[in-house]
């Protein structure tokens, strides 16, 4: 399972790109990663966030929950509104931007992300 934070601010929404040589290195995604054992949703994103780009978040409600088949592995993913505790800073020499929502469908995303990108772009999952 895999969980990721959608942050929305005045200046866009925070998107990072993959690291080269992983699974859909280049592609550009939403902060986040794999549940460990024993974790919950929030308590990954805490620290997700926390090792990736060196903030704290308060995890909010959850936009989308999907399941996507690639060739090589299924992905469930969950999506959580979340709101930082201070300014983000890649850790891990990935890059990050703020963009637009209109922005959001020029940008190459994975196939499990299209779903959220879709909903974002409409504008229908404000709060």
């Amino acid at each position: 399972m895999v969980v990721a934070a959608v942050v929305e601010q005045a200046d866009g929404i925070l998107v990072t790109e993959r690291p080269s040589g992983t699974h859909l290195g280049g592609y550009w995604e939403f902060p986040g990663g794999k549940v460990e054992r024993g974790e919950t949703n929030e308590q990954c994103l805490e620290r997700e966030m926390r090792e990736e780009l060196g903030v704290v978040v308060e995890v909010g409600r959850e936009l989308l929950s999907t399941r996507f088949v690639y060739p090589d592995r299924i992905v469930e993913l969950h999506f959580h509104r979340c709101v930082l505790k201070g300014e983000p800073t890649p850790m891990l020499g990935q890059r990050m931007r703020w963009v637009s929502r209109s922005e959001l469908g020029g940008l190459k995303f994975p196939p499990a992300d299209r779903e959220l990108v879709a909903l974002l772009a409409r504008g229908t999952s404000r709060q």
